[in-house]
């Protein structure tokens, strides 16, 4: 693919994450619930082309009756991924995981164990300074609905995402760095979800730190437009995430060199 060929299509999907942005806008919502989000996510290299990565989750949420952000523990996830590095530009990922939901506003805030499979791919445009991303993200979801049986529900996921380092142009350790995102869903129709093709936008707002090269935090304002059979919801969050790179390698590393100091010779 040419790279003007390339810088087309970021365009026009640009054009349709704004489209849909300004529509979340407009659409007048029911019901408001904030929200904290936090996540840590460990990432293991196995070579030059492949890693795999765990994440761990929760989501606390304010509720009708209670503006406290932490009022009610609505979910909790376990993700495992495995991903492949094509080519410099193209990342290509899948993962299984599991949702423990419970009273969530999105679904209608009943308990709803969930599997999801997904298979992903993200395409970079480096360049000077900051780093454009587009995420295509396929989920399978395996859910189960208000009269105790599983339903499928397929979901498509678009993204962009832009990257830059304040304090230097690469990230690297003791750099800051700011992030920006817009995202659409699409789904088909189900009990548990609802019956509208359109599922959410998330516009993503916020800024990261690498601690060193291999630890980072990110600390993002999320706004999500859910569009629902009982009334439309808006959802505002905090996000936190930390990400380890190799951590119990990194570890065995320092044990192993504290254990093992050099000595001079005499």
């Amino acid at each position: 693919m040419s790279s003007k060929n390339t810088h087309n299509i970021f365009k026009k999907i640009s054009l349709i994450l704004v489209i849909f942005s300004i529509t979340s806008i407009i659409h007048g919502q029911t019901t408001t619930y904030n929200q904290f989000w936090n996540e840590i996510q460990l990432n293991r290299t196995i070579n030059k082309k492949w890693s795999a990565e765990l994440d761990i989750a929760a989501t606390y949420s304010s509720t009708e009756s209670s503006s406290n952000i932490f009022e009610q523990n609505i979910q909790r996830s376990l993700r495992g991924w495995g991903h492949y590095y094509l080519t410099p530009r193209w990342k290509l990922s899948a993962f299984l995981a599991y949702y423990n939901n419970k009273d969530i506003p999105e679904i209608g805030q009943f308990e709803s164990p969930e599997w999801r499979y997904a298979l992903q791919g993200i395409y970079y445009f480096h360049k000077t300074g900051y780093t454009l991303s587009t995420r295509m993200r396929l989920e399978l979801r395996h859910m189960k609905n208000q009269e105790d049986d599983y339903e499928n529900v397929l979901r498509y996921r678009q993204q962009i995402k832009y990257i830059k380092p304040i304090n230097s142009k690469v990230l690297r350790e003791g750099v800051v760095y700011a992030i920006a995102s817009d995202e659409i869903y699409f789904k088909s129709g189900t009990k548990v979800t609802g019956e509208s093709f359109f599922d959410r936008n998330r516009l993503n707002i916020g800024a990261g730190y690498l601690f060193t090269d291999d630890i980072q935090v990110e600390l993002t304002y999320a706004n999500e437009y859910l569009p629902r059979n009982s009334g439309n919801q808006i959802v505002n969050a905090a996000s936190l995430t930390m990400t380890f790179n190799n951590l119990f390698e990194n570890l065995n590393k320092k044990l192993l060199h504290k254990n093992n100091p050099q000595t001079s010779d005499e």
